[in-house]
């Protein structure tokens, strides 16, 4: 493990939202932070780009990358979601890392310029630089392929076997960064859709079981419908780890403690979905630590220019200044 300046060296694993907020928070108390970042998408923007232009998905690392970012007008650049014409659903930073990887043929290089131009502190890495799909198979025999449909997969209470569609490896670059991490975060997110793909790479689950880092899970605030109703805290644990298909991965588990307002909670009943709950007794004789604290962020919303913010999503959402400073407390434990 390797620290600069006396701070700490953290890995932040996922995409979409939920990297975004640990990596908007956590950039505040270290600059050796890296995001690793899934390359399955392929719904909306990145994969239309994906699929005309043969780059890989850019969506996730450019919020990586935007979260990372130390300049607000350029930040905001990136962000910003084109709602007319051609270029409808797109944003500028999807089309200028797509248009770089194609000038360099090196989606590596494509990310160095836009680290470049957003003035990042810190690393956006991605996971791995083959192109591939994960594919999901109930226990009934249906097949789903894609990250976009796993995403919004009926699974009830049976658990897929989440599969890719061709062998994947692990990036040097990011293999390098889990060697050299002090904690390394897997961040909340769509269980099935984002975080499953990541973690079957070939390399990453092995690089995971072997690491001396606190390996940290950062569990989702509610359960999606149809995929994870019915789940407490540590069944996330065990899904994660039953995905990678090694036990006692999991040195700590983050989890949310707190309850959202009333207008907040209603809203996502009403979509069949539940907060998190959690069985402390059931915690206290698990293999990993538990941790609980308020993670709710209960602030207004913030929308960019033409109203549409990658990072807000979803209405309930991850403090992510709570968060960080649970991050911290591990490292310093």
């Amino acid at each position: 493990m390797q620290t600069t300046k006396n701070q700490p060296n953290i890995v932040v694993l996922g995409g979409g939202t939920g990297s975004f907020t640990i990596l908007n928070g956590i950039k505040r108390y270290t600059s050796n932070v890296t995001a690793l970042v899934n390359v399955s998408d392929d719904g909306g923007s990145s994969g239309l780009l994906r699929d005309e232009l043969g780059v890989l998905p850019p969506g996730d690392v450019r919020q990586c990358l935007v979260a990372l970012s130390e300049t607000e007008k350029v930040r905001d650049l990136f962000t910003y979601q084109f709602e007319d014409g051609l270029l409808s659903g797109h944003s500028f930073g999807n089309l200028f890392l797509s248009a770089v990887e194609k000038m360099t043929e090196s989606f590596e290089d494509a990310i160095q310029v836009a680290s470049d131009v957003l003035r990042i502190s810190g690393k956006v890495i991605p996971i791995t630089l083959d192109s591939v799909k994960p594919k999901a198979v109930l226990p009934n025999g249906q097949v789903t392929e894609g990250q976009d449909a796993i995403s919004s997969l009926r699974t009830g209470t049976e658990r897929p076997e989440i599969s890719l569609d061709k062998k994947a490896l692990i990036s040097d670059s990011a293999k390098k960064a889990i060697k050299e991490a002090d904690v390394i975060v897997i961040a909340p997110g769509n269980l099935y859709g984002t975080i499953a793909p990541m973690l079957l790479v070939d390399g990453v689950s092995e690089e995971l079981k072997k690491t001396k880092a606190k390996v940290v899970q950062v569990t989702n605030l509610v359960t999606k419908q149809d995929q994870t109703v019915g789940f407490l805290v540590g069944d996330f644990v065990m899904e994660v780890e039953r995905l990678m298909g090694e036990q006692g991965v999991v040195d700590f588990v983050v989890f949310n403690t707190d309850e959202p307002t009333k207008k907040m909670h209603e809203r996502y009943v009403k979509d069949g979905e539940h907060m998190l709950e959690f069985d402390l007794n059931r915690l206290h004789h698990s293999d990993f630590r538990a941790i609980g604290a308020p993670l709710v962020d209960k602030s207004p919303l913030h929308q960019n220019s033409n109203g549409k913010s990658a990072a807000n999503r979803t209405f309930i959402r991850h403090d992510a200044d709570a968060i960080s400073r649970e991050i911290m407390k591990i490292y310093f434990s």
